[in-house]
């Protein structure tokens, strides 16, 4: 019996050298290569389906979006002609800043509380900042570290088609933040069809 599994042990162990000599690297893959995202597409989707204003933030060079994708919030907002809690929706996008630096766009028609509190739940508003005349409230964490220390900024923009609750976070500098949050709220929301 040893003598007939020889063979196939001894395969096996050669098989396992080799494996281990070689590596697996996917065509195309590049480490540092920042993944392209359409962002317009993207949004003029979400513009149609999601049923509250979306804007396209029109960013200086050097931005890129990176990622992006929709979400809900349950019992995020407050429908305001009966006062009952109902589900919420977000349209976000990853944007890379020309020094390497992730933010993320949060655009929902959920209720500040409830959007804020769906991207870092332990955090308070620490104060306000005005950009080109739009007040957007800061969130902070006290005394974290990582991503939860991240603030938020938000604020609500009325449209059209009606408000949207925006809200940005990310490792990025204050005024990447500012960048960010100029391009987008100086846009008219998307058409819904």
């Amino acid at each position: 019996m040893f003598w007939s599994l020889a063979p196939l042990v001894l395969g096996c162990i050669l098989l396992a050298g080799m494996v281990g000599m070689c590596s697996f690297a996917p065509r195309g893959t590049n480490k540092g290569q920042i993944p392209s995202y359409n962002v317009a597409t993207a949004l003029r989707a979400d513009a149609a389906t999601l049923g509250f204003p979306i804007r396209l933030p029109q960013l200086p060079a050097g931005w890129q979006a990176n990622s992006g994708g929709r979400g809900g919030i349950e019992n995020g907002r407050t429908d305001p002609s009966t006062g009952h809690r109902l589900n919420a929706a977000t349209s976000i996008v990853g944007y890379i800043s020309p020094t390497g630096m992730y933010l993320s766009l949060t655009q929902s028609n959920a209720d500040e509380d409830k959007l804020v509190a769906s991207i870092h739940s332990a955090v308070a508003p620490t104060g306000a900042t005005d950009v080109a005349g739009t007040s957007w409230v800061v969130y902070q964490g006290a005394g974290q570290s990582g991503a939860d220390a991240e603030p938020i900024w938000t604020t609500r923009l009325a449209g059209p088609g009606g408000a949207a609750q925006l809200a940005i976070t990310g490792a990025g500098s204050t005024e990447q933040f500012r960048t960010l949050a100029s391009a987008t709220q100086s846009q008219p929301p998307l058409p819904t069809r």
